[in-house]
């Protein structure tokens, strides 16, 4: 189909499993990541949805995702432009973390803040804000004109890149979208009109 963007969040990692803050830290995927990741190739391999081109972070836990996917699409020959602008919200000094233990330096409420806040960033970090900055700009300008040339693009990416990029395309408030959650390895679809506006989103 024309104009569709696919979006999908890396598979689980293991800081994802130990609870730790992750943002530009690189850690590797899970086992349950790898058959998340191989899942979601499966899902849109089985709905026949052929891609034109794939962007990714520079984030090797999105990368190694994306090639899973691939891998169980049967597709060769792809290009792959990767960019950190797709990176995860930076979490500055929370990186590394647990998040038990960063609630009983900072306090419930204060890490809460710095969670689901749009524009309030922990120390050293980003917001949401911050990285709806980075991202948005790197979308209108590389990934919407591939899509709007009638292409299929899928981007991997994470948790918070792809929220920036939800809250644009689904009109979303700040308040709307810090309390949506974007689960790892499932394919969001949209499509989109000739002016980079959905006209429908869903599965696989």
């Amino acid at each position: 189909m024309a104009n569709t963007l696919i979006l999908i969040r890396h598979g689980q990692s293991e800081w994802n499993l130990k609870n730790l803050f992750t943002g530009w830290r690189d850690p590797g995927l899970t086992e349950k990541g790898i058959q998340e990741a191989k899942q979601a190739g499966i899902d849109l391999k089985n709905h026949g949805y052929k891609l034109d081109l794939c962007f990714t972070s520079a984030l090797k836990r999105a990368q190694h995702s994306l090639d899973l996917v691939l891998e169980e699409m049967g597709v060769v020959n792809m290009t792959i432009i990767r960019n950190q602008a797709l990176n995860e919200r930076d979490y500055g000094d929370l990186s590394g973390m647990n998040k038990d233990e960063a609630r009983k330096k900072w306090g419930d409420e204060q890490v809460h803040i710095w969670r689901r806040s749009f524009d309030v960033p922990p120390p050293g970090g980003e917001s949401l804000k911050d990285t709806a900055e980075r991202v948005l700009p790197y979308y209108k300008g590389s990934i919407e004109p591939e899509v709007l040339s009638g292409k299929t693009v899928l981007v991997m990416a994470h948790g918070n890149s792809l929220r920036a990029l939800v809250m644009l395309l689904e009109n979303l408030s700040p308040e709307e979208i810090v309390k949506k959650e974007i689960a790892t390895g499932v394919p969001m679809i949209y499509q989109l009109d000739e002016n980079g506006k959905m006209i429908s989103s869903g599965g696989v």
